[in-house]
């Protein structure tokens, strides 16, 4: 590496903390600690891995750099999953059945990453990378693929729930997102031995600065509340079809339905026959009064003669 580009390294790595620090501050002052907390987790980690393995790594202590690297690489990546998955709840907050859904298959799917990376841990056997190394690398990787998917959804799906492109969720899932296939991109260009040495760890560098870049103007501008209104009816159909099925009308819950029909048609009834009651009334009284009168008629009829 040249002087040149060990200036841009170091100048681009310096970056991280210096944006990762406007973005705690601004959520700070912004007060969305409460809601996205995983999120303001990750961004210390980032801070305290900088703090710990730039210094070891100006200093030429190599040996400690490479354990601080792959040990805070590790933190980063079940600090990522968790930020999905906060994600996910702040967009389903208002569909609480479709969170609950979501929730399990995240833990489902949070396994399965786990099961796969001590699987491929075990079973490669790699001269350049331990197995914790490949471990860890095979769950980053799927943490990349799942915040690509995240995004992916947020792109095409948003509408549905009531999310708009400038809310905060929609701006830290971009942000994962874009990184996560700039990153994919140069994975693949390094196995392929078409991009490598320093240029690949510019690029990299350079990518998730702007996603530093985009979170923070995510969160130093004040954006619109969500509007509940917007979630269409098909979210909420969704959200019915789940709940009914998740708790099931029994046989006994139909005999109050009945009853409750019963009493409706007997409340729209009433009316009518305490109309007809009235009028009957009305007519039986003045049938009373017109009886009355000839009578009183024929009794002065029959003096007079």
């Amino acid at each position: 590496m040249g002087e040149k580009t060990r200036l841009l390294y170091y100048a681009l790595w310096i970056m991280h903390p210096v944006l990762q620090a406007g973005i705690a501050i601004f959520m700070i002052r912004r007060r969305l600690l409460q809601r996205f907390k995983f999120f303001f987790a990750y961004i210390l980690t980032q801070i305290i891995s900088f703090a710990v393995i730039f210094p070891a790594y100006v200093w030429h202590s190599y040996s400690a750099a490479f354990y601080l690297y792959w040990g805070c690489t590790a933190v980063s990546v079940v600090c990522g999953f968790l930020v999905i998955h906060e994600i996910f709840v702040d967009v389903f907050r208002t569909f609480h059945t479709l969170r609950d859904l979501g929730t399990v298959l995240f833990k489902w799917a949070g396994l399965v990453m786990l099961l796969v990376s001590v699987v491929v841990s075990v079973s490669t056997n790699s001269a350049q990378m331990g197995p914790f190394m490949q471990g860890i690398v095979t769950a980053q990787r799927c943490v990349r693929v799942v915040q690509v998917g995240m995004v992916l959804f947020l792109l095409f799906f948003a509408h549905y729930v009531g999310v708009t492109r400038k809310q905060h969720s929609f701006g830290i899932a971009l942000g994962f997102g874009s990184f996560a296939v700039i990153e994919l991109i140069l994975i693949s260009s390094w196995v392929g031995h078409h991009l490598g040495g320093s240029w690949l760890s510019i690029l990299n560098l350079t990518a998730y600065n702007c996603s530093l870049g985009l979170w923070l103007g995510y969160v130093a501008v004040v954006r619109p509340a969500r509007d509940i209104n917007r979630s269409l009816l098909q979210s909420q159909r969704w959200e019915q079809s789940l709940s009914d099925i998740q708790h099931p009308v029994s046989a006994d819950s139909l005999i109050p339905m009945f009853e409750g029909m019963v009493d409706r048609a007997l409340a729209h009834t009433r009316p009518v026959v305490e109309n007809r009651s009235m009028a009957s009334a009305a007519g039986a009284g003045a049938g009373a009064d017109t009886s009355t009168s000839s009578f009183n008629a024929v009794m002065r009829a029959a003096s007079k003669t």
